[in-house]
């Protein structure tokens, strides 16, 4: 008798002793390959496989052995015969086993797709994208991205497309997200949206050819990445961003910003939005682990955040928000110490990479205008209260008590402006109804506290906050300049007012001292220029347009009056164009508000003012008060170029004003308490005389002598 291993070697031989299974698999292969599969025993075949289906794992190991012998032996004919029975039987079978059959399936895709022969390669990668599923498809997404012929790669995002469809409703769902398979998927398709080959460059496959869709693989991976975003659950958002991070980082993508942004936008469309802030948190970190790449590429990091955060921010953030600006502002700080230091490690001083200064500044500025976009809708008020925390204890005057390191005055100096910066974008825009709300008592404090330093660029800042607060309905635009006072009908502006509501009264008579203390010791400033005159001017019309009441416009009137005795009496020494630029800031100020209470004998009167400086003292006037003041000197005015207040109260008291107070000279309201808030902890540091280090309750205003002047304002 022969040995059990010829026994086998005989039954071998023999088609009636083979098993059934091999012997139906057999069957379904004709004569000529031309031929085709053979419809009835494919049949025959999926009825066994439904009805045995333990015999499944079998059939598709026994097909994958025929299939590889194929291809080795270029017998393609048969191998699309074996791949057309593979399919139908994926299609057909949904039982326990099925993993085991997917695993033969897919050794035969990777087969194919090793294989030299396009042909065969786009066989594998259709089959993948009508049938997929499996444990082992990884092989298959790592091939095919690296493809360079346009209809080859377009096949294998089918493919890929495919697996991603077949993990909705399949056991593997979870495995899919696993780092070791995102690894693979993602970076395959951005493969495929970076490179953008032109139409005439696809060459048509035959087996390729009866399709529809004519679309580019670009367009087919950035759908197929979208599905997959669109189904990742909240465990495994992560899984799928960290390759887009990495792929950008290898290919030096973040500068120009253009194809890191377009990824983004895909991907904050595609998840799901309460997951939003998954993303954000993860650029966030990705820019800490890059604070000391070159500026260039944090700054498309930046630019990237800058874009998701505004898409985030209409749906549920929760507490990113916080998360973002301190991130930003930690690496604003960083910015700062780069330049100045010219050192990535600013302890040792020594630095292996050049660090260009205009560089970090294009860093700043994008960090800046990230800090503004991100501060939409409910995002806006976390980010005000965070700048205005931070604001005042950057400044230049905590010198003294902090350090005498000579770099630290100038770094809390670019500190300080990059936050204002900051603020100022943040409150552009800005639209609450009610100032008691937008800018309450703590904040508008240390706002204020930055208004009168002696950095003219810092007060500027400050200035130009205020005005994006208070202006609501766009008119600082429509008289952005102070050069209007020659605007004899103030209706050609169009602005738009409307009547003080009660919250802006009550914030008024909160805070409307406060505002014209500060506005008339920022008039007092040497190192003012046209621009901060502007702003002032600015400031004065839109409180007079949006929280004015009759005791509010009796006051600006009363102050505009006292800032001209400023540059009068002229007792700070302010150079001649300091005083010429006060006396049209009130000429500006007041044109334009006697038109607004529409009062005939008070437009009369600064009408005549107006008039007679444009004859005899042009240099008083906003459109002259660069040119000809130099060859006039400002001590030999006569009182026809002067605002009366005396006449201002006549006129003003028989219309129904407060005559009384406006007879008044305006004192600005000085209490001997300074340094609101936190900074009173400062005080405690000042020698004895020393003057406040904020300068403002501390400020003492001379007592006023007796003068013809005193009558005159």
């Amino acid at each position: 008798l022969p040995t059990r291993r010829g026994s086998n070697r005989v039954c071998g031989c023999c088609g009636a002793l083979r098993p059934r299974y091999k012997r139906l698999v057999d069957n379904i292969f004709p004569e000529d390959p031309e031929d085709g599969l053979v419809k009835t025993n494919m049949e025959k075949l999926t009825f066994y496989a439904l009805s045995a289906p333990e015999k499944l794992d079998r059939i598709g190991a026994y097909l994958s052995e025929r299939l590889i012998r194929d291809v080795s032996r270029h017998r393609y004919g048969y191998v699309c015969i074996a791949m057309e029975a593979l399919d139908q039987l994926l299609m057909a079978c949904h039982c326990q086993s099925i993993n085991l059959f997917v695993e033969s399936f897919l050794k035969m895709v990777a087969k194919l797709l090793e294989s030299e022969k396009p042909n065969l390669q786009i066989l594998g990668t259709n089959s993948v994208r009508s049938s997929a599923g499996g444990r082992r498809w990884r092989r298959f997404a790592k091939r095919h991205g690296c493809h360079s012929t346009s209809w080859i790669r377009m096949s294998g995002i089918k493919g890929l497309q495919g697996v991603v469809r077949k993990t909705v409703n399949d056991e593997l769902q979870a495995n899919i997200w696993d780092p070791q398979h995102m690894d693979k998927i993602v970076p395959s398709l951005l493969f495929n949206l970076q490179h953008v080959e032109e139409a005439e460059s696809r060459s048509p496959s035959p087996l390729q050819a009866t399709e529809k869709e004519k679309e580019s693989p670009t367009e087919l991976a950035e759908r197929c990445l979208r599905e997959l975003l669109g189904r990742a659950a909240y465990g495994n958002i992560k899984n799928a961003i960290k390759p887009v991070l990495i792929h950008l980082d290898n290919h030096s993508l973040w500068e120009p910003k253009i194809f890191a942004t377009r990824c983004f936008r895909i991907i904050m469309y595609s998840i799901q939005p309460q997951h939003s802030h998954l993303v954000i948190q993860q650029l966030l970190g990705h820019l800490d682990a890059n604070s000391k790449s070159a500026a260039t590429v944090r700054a498309g990091i930046v630019e990237v955040l800058s874009e998701a955060a505004v898409i985030a921010a209409s749906g549920s953030v929760g507490p990113t928000v916080l998360e973002v600006f301190n991130t930003l502002l930690r690496q604003l700080r960083l910015s700062i110490d780069y330049a100045l230091t010219g050192s990535y490690d600013c302890t040792a001083g020594v630095s292996t990479k050049i660090i260009k200064e205009h560089e970090e500044r294009m860093f700043q500025e994008a960090v800046i205008k990230t800090i503004g976009g991100a501060s939409c809708g409910a995002w806006r008020f976390s980010v005000l209260w965070g700048c205005g925390r931070r604001v005042v204890w950057f400044g230049p005057w905590l010198l003294p008590f902090i350090s005498s390191l000579p770099d630290r005055e100038n770094r809390n100096r670019l500190t300080q402006i990059m936050l204002l910066k900051s603020l100022l974008q943040v409150s552009v825009g800005f639209q609450c109804s009610n100032m008691l709300t937008a800018l309450p008592s703590a904040f508008l404090d240390r706002l204020l506290s930055s208004a009168l330093m002696e950095d003219a660029e810092i007060r500027l800042f400050v200035l130009e906050i205020l005005i994006s607060f208070i202006d609501r309905h766009g008119n600082r635009q429509k008289f952005a300049t102070i050069r209007s006072v020659t605007i004899s009908d103030i209706s050609v502006l169009k602005l738009k007012v409307e009547k003080c509501s009660r919250q802006d009264t009550v914030f008024m008579k909160k805070h409307g001292q406060q505002l014209y203390r500060h506005i008339y010791l920022i008039c007092k400033e040497e190192s003012n220029v046209q621009a901060h005159y502007e702003a002032l001017y600015s400031m004065l019309m839109l409180i007079s347009i949006e929280l004015a009441n009759e005791e509010v416009v009796v006051d600006l009137i009363r102050l505009v009056l006292a800032v001209q005795e400023i540059a009068q009496i002229n007792e700070d020494n302010l150079t001649a164009y300091n005083r010429c630029a006060l006396f049209a800031l009130g000429a500006a100020y007041l044109n334009l508000i006697s038109q607004l209470i529409t009062v005939p004998t008070f437009c009369q009167h600064i009408h005549e003012v107006i008039q007679m400086r444009q004859k005899e003292a042009p240099y008083l006037l906003p459109e002259d008060v660069c040119r000809s003041w130099l060859s006039k000197s400002l001590d030999r005015l006569g009182p026809e170029v002067f605002f009366w207040q005396s006449k201002i109260s006549e006129v003003l008291g028989g219309s129904g004003y407060n005559s009384d107070r406006l007879s008044t000279p305006y004192v600005p309201q000085l209490t001997g308490t300074c340094c609101p808030g936190p900074e009173k902890a400062l005080e405690k540091y000042r020698l004895p005389g020393a003057p406040c280090p904020l300068r403002l309750g501390c400020v003492l205003v001379p007592e006023r002598s007796p003068s013809a002047a005193s009558g005159m304002l």
